[in-house]
């Protein structure tokens, strides 16, 4: 007689035993299928890169079929959190400021973009139930984060570390613009890098220096993505990451080293930049577009002037402004969502990011160190956070994937920490 095979146990994984975690997956359900697929589908995009597969709206497919899923699958119960409540009330707050804009069709038009990341939040927080579904949906993260992370460091190097306008581009969609893409670099690095020291114990020194290219790989392509927000970003990150023993004599002197090793890689066109910021003419359009955008908060203090009315309302009222033949979004995601919802959708939205923060250091208060090695998911979690916000004062990207699906994974390790304390 044939001997059943063992379940896959959580050790399994942390093992990197690949054998088990398929056989783990193939025997799980339908809803966990298809929101995995979706996360590959988002991040790495083959329908992009391979046109000839690009038939279908695949990833409304995954979410769809994730959808459905949920209805069969008898594990999935409903996820509790104080995060559901605020992001509710922040969708309330951006319909009723799309009914009273000043262009109201723009705003229904762009709604999806909110939306949409909802219906995923949510999904996610509902799926993702056990450890071991979050292991594996946080590896389809990182591996498709990585894929991007490598070969663009190899391009990189390949053209001798050199310095082009565009930077660095991921594939047709969120990540294709430089800017973008770093910042899902500043998101990826933190959680590659605490996913690489929780496993280090339970994996072979060949896994885990291959684990650690993750974060490196990262890390290189946010300097080479030429994106002035993400290196000060990235900087910020391994300051607060640091910042109990940068002080000391041994640390101080690996910082400046480390620190002045990234300095020499990067470019002299880039450092060039950092020497004109505030004086070259996209720095000067920035700046008119923060300072109008405040003064448009403060003259539409409820709701704004109405979802991304920004560009129409800025084109109509501040022509003296524009440096470019056209208007652009503000390129500050707290000024983007100040114009859209007005201080009531701001305060909800900042309150939405602190009430991560406080999720991932109450966890970190009460994790203790388990076999000997010490769980950095918590801070993790929280340098990609800030690694979005510091970035984010450069770019708009409120609507862009990077913040909502790092808060579904929030709420989901959070949740399952605080189940395997009951």
């Amino acid at each position: 007689m044939l001997r059943k095979r063992k379940e896959a146990s959580i050790q399994d994984f942390y093992q990197l035993d690949l054998g088990a975690i398929w056989r783990y997956f193939k025997s799980e359900t339908l809803a966990f299928w298809m929101i995995c697929a979706y996360l590959f589908l988002e991040y790495v995009r083959p329908q992009s890169i391979y046109p000839a597969i690009d038939i279908l709206p695949w990833t409304q497919i995954a979410v769809l079929g994730a959808l459905v899923g949920c209805f069969l699958d008898k594990s999935v119960r409903w996820a509790s959190s104080s995060i559901n409540v605020w992001l509710s009330l922040f969708f309330v707050v951006i319909l009723l400021s799309s009914f009273f804009a000043y262009w109201p069709d723009v705003s229904y038009s762009q709604l999806k973009n909110l939306y949409t990341w909802i219906i995923i939040y949510f999904l996610i927080i509902n799926i993702i139930n056990t450890e071991r579904r979050l292991f594996i949906f946080l590896c389809i993260f990182l591996i498709a984060s990585f894929k991007l992370s490598l070969s663009l460091s190899i391009k990189w190097a390949e053209r001798g570390f050199s310095f082009t306008d565009w930077g660095l581009k991921g594939p047709p969609g969120f990540f294709e613009n430089s800017g973008e893409l770093a910042i899902q670099m500043l998101v990826f690095w933190p959680l590659a890098w605490a996913f690489s020291l929780y496993l280090k114990p339970h994996i072979s020194k060949i896994k885990y220096y291959a684990l650690l290219l993750m974060p490196i790989t990262a890390v290189m392509v946010i300097l080479g993505a030429s994106s002035r927000g993400a290196q000060l970003a990235l900087l910020a990150q391994l300051c607060l990451l640091n910042y109990k023993s940068i002080l000391k004599p041994k640390i101080l002197v690996f910082s400046i080293v480390i620190f002045s090793a990234l300095w020499l890689i990067l470019p002299q066109e880039q450092k060039d930049r950092f020497q004109v910021v505030g004086d070259d003419r996209t720095s000067q359009q920035r700046l008119l577009y923060w300072e109008n955008g405040i003064e448009m908060m403060n003259q539409h203090p409820v709701l704004g002037v109405g979802y991304f009315n920004y560009i129409p309302y800025y084109e109509r009222f501040y022509q003296s402004d524009m440096l470019y033949d056209k208007a652009e979004l503000p390129h500050n995601i707290f000024i983007q969502v100040g114009t859209d919802s007005g201080y009531v959708g701001l305060s909800i939205f900042l309150i939405i990011m602190l009430a991560a923060r406080r999720k991932m250091r109450l966890v970190g208060k009460t994790l203790r160190t388990d076999e000997g090695h010490e769980n950095r998911f918590p801070v993790g979690f929280n340098l990609s956070m800030l690694g979005f916000v510091v970035a984010g004062q450069f770019v708009t990207v409120a609507y862009y994937p990077f913040l909502w699906i790092h808060l579904a994974f929030i709420v989901v390790f959070f949740r399952i920490f605080k189940n395997s304390k009951v």
